[in-house]
């Protein structure tokens, strides 16, 4: 709780290459998933390691993909890539990278070491999956629709264990 009594909201980014496939997509679906569970304090948002996109509306192949499986959150039309800094890392609660190698990257930005405790908070999207373990989300860039299905199917395998472990972060 905050000083004045209010709830502090919890403050998530989900992180990827370039900022308009898996992060965004990420992002669509755990705000989704935050507001059917009716909660109300966790912010969500999105940002690439690289800058290569910045500015770039979400994937039109991830748009579709996320449409035809009834997601209708605002960031599915309104997203802008945008690339992560040092700030947007130590302002979250929790950072969820795609890959090991977005965590590498991430590391990098905030200046730390593998085994860093600064770092404890940005964790692999898929290591919430109790089925896949700590692995790297599919990569649908190079793919077709079925690509970005199959990167939903791995997101959505994963948001309920995020969203356990939100609510023991917001129970602290």
């Amino acid at each position: 709780m905050a000083e004045n009594g209010s709830v502090e909201q919890l403050r998530v980014m989900t992180v990827c290459t370039g900022n308009i496939c898996r992060s965004p997509m990420a992002e669509v679906v755990l705000r989704e998933r935050l507001a059917e569970a009716g909660i109300t304090d966790v912010v969500v948002d999105s940002t690439g390691t690289t800058g290569y996109e910045l500015g770039e509306p979400m994937d039109p192949r991830a748009r579709r993909v996320l449409l035809a499986a009834g997601y209708s959150d605002p960031g599915i039309g309104a997203h802008r890539a945008r690339q992560v800094s040092a700030s947007d890392l130590r302002s979250r609660d929790l950072v969820l990278a795609a890959t090991h190698e977005h965590v590498r990257s991430l590391r990098r930005v905030l200046g730390v070491g593998a085994d860093d405790e600064a770092a404890t908070h940005v964790r692999l999207i898929r290591s919430f999956d109790p089925a896949s373990g700590p692995i790297d989300l599919a990569d649908p860039w190079y793919g077709d629709e079925v690509d970005f299905e199959q990167c939903l199917a791995e997101i959505e395998a994963s948001v309920d264990g995020i969203l356990e472990h939100l609510e023991a972060l917001r129970v602290r």
